[in-house]
């Protein structure tokens, strides 16, 4: 581990997405890297943020209240994305703390975000997220109940942003990237945040406005 440095990492990644955005003409500007820093402590995160980095991800909310108030105090121009599943009991603490939930899947959770807006007078972007694979252990909405979910989001007041999928880890994503691309274009959204560490040339070539880079910039996970 010792010869691993994050800020070298994170050029390697940028150039990856500068490469793909101008195989697809398009401006790698236009595509947000977000550092998904679940499970990683301050001094692994900080390396990043001394380079500029500023958009970063997290799992869950109780994790990203412990260490995020104080980075981003220290370092203005912070950026959280959640990008975990959340709980409806938790949809308060998730709109005080985060500018963008890409978890967004079932009507309840819908209506919590709604209220919890409504009663902090915040509303972060949100991204639905559709379970493009059809995979029984993933979160996201089913692709037939997407049409309803967006009607009600919209009823609720929630800033819809775009959409959000993660393919089957074991198939070739780009038929699902252009999928969830296609459904996009269906609803009038211009979000698209897909794409990780093994996939993220892909996604951009697709259309990724947002991809979610953990593993290849903070090394595997222990």
């Amino acid at each position: 581990m010792s010869s691993y440095d994050p800020t070298t990492a994170l050029a390697a990644v940028r150039q990856q997405i500068q490469h793909a955005a101008g195989l697809a003409r398009r401006k790698a500007e236009d595509v947000t890297l977000i550092a998904v820093s679940k499970t990683q402590d301050a001094t692994a995160i900080q390396p990043l943020l001394e380079v500029g980095q500023r958009h970063f991800g997290e799992n869950r909310v109780q994790e990203a209240a412990g260490k995020w108030p104080a980075l981003a105090k220290a370092y203005p121009g912070v950026v959280l994305h959640l990008i975990g599943q959340l709980q409806s009991n938790k949809a308060e603490e998730a709109v005080a703390l985060f500018d963008s939930i890409h978890s967004v899947d079932r009507p309840s959770l819908v209506t919590a975000l709604g209220k919890a807006m409504d009663r902090l007078d915040k509303r972060p972007d949100c991204f639905v997220q559709v379970n493009i694979g059809d995979e029984p252990q993933k979160g996201g909405c089913p692709i037939a109940e997407l049409p309803a979910l967006i009607t009600l989001a919209h009823e609720v007041g929630l800033p819809v942003a775009g959409l959000m999928a993660i393919p089957p880890a074991d198939l070739e994503p780009a038929p699902y990237f252009a999928l969830l691309a296609a459904m996009a274009r269906d609803h009038g959204l211009a979000g698209l945040s897909m794409g990780m560490s093994s996939d993220v040339e892909t996604a951009v070539t697709i259309g990724a406005t947002h991809v979610r880079v953990g593993t290849a910039l903070f090394g595997a996970r222990a």
